[in-house]
């Protein structure tokens, strides 16, 4: 016996017309904020404006995901992919924490060469584009507040901005500090202070993005609790072959076999719809595959006596 719940991909959230209106803002400013950098950073000589460059160029990306996530979400599953293109967020991720370390390699060697040999910098112009960003950043950040609870991946962009905002300011004090003493190998120091932040963030995306990959336990859920929550309930004997996983950042799901004393069809039926219920308002798991078994099956594993429930 089998009943089908949402399929992953059906539905709309709440609110995620606005959010996609507002992320396709910021990323508008953040397009006019990279081209803005990367002109002053030419004009300038400043490496560390290319270098805030890259880390706009970063957040662009992220931006650019997590409105494209959302269109993605709308995407009903077909027969080719049974889950939709939630994956499809995980590969993007992937493939801009890949570029962060390119990026980064870049500017560590400018910065090594620089080191050895500064370069005059034209530090008033770049400090006014440094302020520029800063408040560009302000701005996007003040757009997204308020959704940053909604979606995790939306969050994750809005962490990027924030970073980049950090770099603005330590661009902005170092031309004010490179106008006021000349002291020009203070613009290859902050380059390499960006390129750290720069790492951290391709870290953290890289990490989470291959965790999803190799199926991972999502971060926040604790197996044990989850197995613990499921023998609680009423009527559950025992539970095993429990799996769960990412079909992305912040779709999670999960596959296990529940032990159930012996009694009728419909009274196993209703043990496995409140577990399914449990899993969803306690640990955010709306995709659930159960099949339920009894205590006397379990003993037999050549006895066919199960019941299917997708949640």
């Amino acid at each position: 016996m089998s009943a089908a719940g949402h399929p992953p991909g059906a539905g709309h959230p709440p609110g995620s017309g606005i959010l996609a209106h507002r992320l396709r803002i910021a990323c508008a400013i953040t397009a006019i904020i990279l081209v803005a950098e990367v002109a002053g950073g030419l004009l300038t000589r400043s490496l560390a404006l290319l270098s805030d460059a890259g880390h706009v160029f970063a957040d662009l990306f992220a931006l650019a995901i997590s409105a494209y996530a959302l269109s993605l979400a709308r995407v009903p599953p077909d027969s080719a992919r049974t889950y939709g293109y939630h994956r499809a967020e995980v590969f993007a991720a992937l493939l801009n924490g890949l570029g962060l370390v390119a990026i980064s390699v870049w500017i560590v060697v400018e910065a090594v060469e620089r080191l050895q040999a500064p370069v005059a910098v034209r530090s008033g112009p770049m400090a006014v584009v440094a302020v520029v960003g800063l408040l560009a950043n302000l701005a996007i950040i003040l757009l997204l507040r308020g959704h940053t609870g909604e979606n995790l991946n939306v969050r994750s962009a809005l962490m990027h901005v924030i970073g980049d905002l950090l770099a603005s300011v330590a661009v902005v004090i170092g031309g004010i500090v490179m106008w006021a003493t000349g002291f020009y190998l203070l613009d290859p120091i902050l380059s390499l202070l960006v390129v750290v932040i720069l790492l951290r963030g391709a870290y953290g995306l890289i990490a989470e993005a291959t965790h999803i990959l190799l199926e991972g336990t999502p971060r926040g859920v604790d197996l044990t609790q989850v197995e613990r929550a499921i023998t609680q309930i009423d009527g559950v004997r025992g539970v095993h072959d429990l799996h769960i996983w990412s079909l992305c950042s912040e779709y999670a799901a999960l596959s296990a076999h529940v032990v159930v004393r012996e009694q009728s069809t419909s009274e196993a039926r209703r043990i496995v719809d409140q577990v399914g219920r449990m899993l969803a308002e306690r640990f955010r798991i709306v995709h659930t595959t159960i099949q339920s078994e009894s205590a006397a099956c379990a003993l037999d594993e050549a006895t066919v006596c199960l019941t299917e429930h997708n949640h």
